[in-house]
């Protein structure tokens, strides 16, 4: 039997690694929860004095250090003062030094947002007259590199723990009491314990690193670490850590006390007793997700963290219940299988655990997309849709899985009632054999152990010639014989056979789904994507001078041909008018590349394209001037940026100018 079982665990383990790297490792550095959107002195303006500050708004609330935001004068000095303020609100600002002379000055920032996502980028702005240099900032993926996969993998496997501790202990106190005595039902558990436990840790080490400077070396960084203590991600880590210890405390009483109870009354409490405390349990070591992550902040959070508490119980009772059924089916003792009416209690709270699922699922979606355009337009939208498909290919492997449960129970009443008549025979042999002799029965039972065992000689030869280590070994053979023939007969059974398939397949795909949530937590909301897009994207036009700002995203397609690219028109008014192109990084830093092209088109007048070939000023930036625009109307700006000697693409944008 162990040679037909193996393979289908290895097959399961390998594609349990296998979708945990392709996914941990596709989705790259984690996405900035808290977006930029807005600045003063702006990105790539030209002022004509030094401010005496400069101020970030966010998206959400952020935490911040000394090192947080930085500005950079053009030899790549640092001329703030440090120690960032809150202005009000989202807003967070740096003093400058003073005497601060002409030049392109560099503004970059490292910030950790309100659901404990790390976000950075940068920007520049100039003083009088943009200079030749430019200060070089580190092109740094915040959230990404070798910890920003430790720290991946570390909350995937904080999240299977959860799950396998949760729903396995569930499915034993609610399912299959007679579980608490099984070796494999425990090991279980305590493996979920021990994993959730180990990954809590991993990730209180990573968390300075991660959120900082992304080093390997300063993981074991004791000061990094007395930072971490101090932030609420990290408040989280150790609540859970001491919430852990009251679990293991839950566990050694399921599986010690409570299996050795045989009384009905008293055990019946102690079922009541460890179901408050282990419910109590769950909830705060869900609750320790919830109150540090994207359900913290944002829209409605004193609904969205409960809804997310019995979101994450939901998930852990069923598919926790369902790694524990599988353990239950393949890894029982064959005198004391699972039996039929465990798996339909299993059934039916696996039933009402979607039903919690979808409920809080769909309120969840609503809060973090926000519009139905965010399922295509945003990456958590996207990957959103897999995990829907994902619920429902599970949802309907489930299906087939309560129709074996079905079978199996049908299956179970004559079986039940045979044994019965056997019962019955058996008790009337016992009477007779009860009035013979001691002596007689004791034959008996030598003839039947010569009988068991092959040998050839009397039940007086075995009695003369053996030994207790002989009679114990004896013994031990026919324990293993009897077990292996109970093992047969069970796995003979078609539908537990059938059962036992569907139910692997059920913990494939939930293995995948599992991938697919952990990735999805480390992804920016759709809400707060698209909230950004439209606060960076849109046209602006300044009431006391009439600029024109137009933002525009790329892909040439090519390696590394993402970008946005920013037209800045002055005073945009018909006549003559000074422009300025500034192409980024999609984490907001400046690009060079080999060429862009503007062409300015009145399609209602049938006037253009009117190309404009801007002169390349520094990194990332081009200006022109004298750009003369012959009427006002609605004018489309097409930009063209190449990245490289084949890969371009023309963007465009319509505004009105003039």
């Amino acid at each position: 039997m162990t040679r037909t079982i193996t393979p289908r665990l290895r097959t399961l383990v390998l594609l349990f690694l296998a979708v945990t790297g392709a996914l941990l490792t596709g989705a790259g550095p984690a996405s900035a929860h808290a977006a930029l959107t807005g600045s003063d002195p702006s990105q790539g303006v030209v002022v004509p004095k030094a401010p005496d500050q400069v101020s970030l708004t966010f998206s959400e609330n952020v935490s911040m250090n000394d090192d947080s935001l930085r500005v950079l004068d053009p030899k790549g000095k640092r001329v703030d003062l440090r120690k960032p303020t809150n202005l009000s609100g989202t807003t967070y600002a740096v003093q400058l030094k003073s005497g601060l002379g002409k030049g392109t000055y560099t503004v970059a920032y490292q910030v950790v947002s309100a659901d404990s996502h790390p976000v950075g980028g940068a920007f520049t702005f100039s003083v009088g007259t943009p200079s030749k240099t430019v200060a070089s900032v580190p092109d740094q993926d915040v959230g990404g590199g070798v910890v920003g996969w430790l720290y991946g993998f570390g909350r995937y496997m904080s999240y299977a723990g959860y799950i396998v501790l949760v729903g396995g202990a569930a499915f034993v106190l609610g399912c299959w009491q007679r579980g608490s005595g099984v070796r494999a039902m425990q090991r279980l558990v305590v493996g979920g314990w021990l994993t959730l436990t180990a990954a809590t840790l991993f990730l209180l080490l990573l968390r300075g690193s991660y959120t900082t400077s992304g080093s390997v070396g300063d993981i074991f960084d004791l000061n990094l670490l007395g930072q971490v203590l101090q932030t609420k991600p990290g408040a989280a880590l150790v609540s859970r850590l001491l919430l852990l210890a009251a679990a293991a405390l839950f566990i050694a009483v399921l599986f010690g006390a409570y299996d050795k109870r045989e009384d009905p009354d008293e055990k019946r409490d102690l079922t009541f007793g460890l179901a408050v405390g282990g419910i109590v349990v769950a909830a705060g070591l869900a609750a320790s997700w919830a109150m540090a992550e994207h359900a913290s902040t944002g829209l409605q959070p004193g609904i969205a963290m409960p809804v997310d508490i019995i979101h994450l119980l939901a998930v852990a009772t069923w598919l926790g219940g369902l790694t524990a059924l599988l353990v239950a089916l393949y890894r029982a003792p064959a005198d004391s299988p699972v039996d039929a009416s465990a798996v339909q209690r299993f059934s039916r709270v696996a039933f009402g655990s979607v039903l919690a699922l979808v409920g809080t699922g769909i309120y969840q979606s609503w809060r973090q997309l926000g519009s139905w355009s965010a399922f295509t337009e945003t990456t958590y939208g996207e990957l959103l849709l897999v995990k829907i498909a994902l619920v429902a290919l599970l949802v309907g492997i489930a299906s087939i899985s309560r129709r074996w449960t079905g079978r199996l129970t049908a299956a179970t009443v004559p079986e039940e009632e045979e044994e019965t008549e056997a019962e019955a025979a058996e008790e009337k042999e016992t009477v007779k054999a009860s009035a013979g002799t001691k002596e007689a029965a004791g034959k008996a039972t030598k003839a039947a152990t010569a009988a068991r065992s092959g040998e050839s000689g009397t039940s007086g030869d075995i009695a003369s010639d053996g030994s207790p280590e002989r009679a114990a070994q004896l013994a031990r053979q026919q324990t293993a014989m009897d077990t292996a023939l109970q093992k047969r007969l069970r796995d003979a059974d078609p539908h537990r056979f059938g059962l036992r398939r569907s139910v692997l397949a059920e913990a494939g795909v939930a293995v995948v789904l599992l991938a697919v949530t952990t990735v999805l937590t480390q992804t920016e909301p759709g809400r707060t994507e698209q909230d950004a897009k439209a606060a960076t994207s849109s046209s602006s036009s300044d009431s006391s001078s009439g600029a024109l700002t137009l933002d525009m995203s790329f892909d040439t397609g090519g390696k590394d041909g993402k970008g946005v690219v920013r037209v800045d028109l002055d005073p945009a008014t018909v006549g003559s008018n000074e422009m300025h192109v500034y192409v980024q990084r999609p984490n907001g830093r400046a690009f060079d590349i080999p060429e862009v092209k503007v062409a300015f088109t009145l399609a209602a007048k049938k006037i253009g394209p009117l190309p404009v070939a801007p002169d390349h000023v520094t990194t990332g930036h081009w200006a022109a001037n004298g750009v003369q625009i012959p009427m006002a109307g609605d004018w489309q700006v097409s930009v063209t940026v190449r990245t490289s000697d084949i890969d371009q693409v023309t963007v465009s944008k319509s505004a009105q100018i003039g």
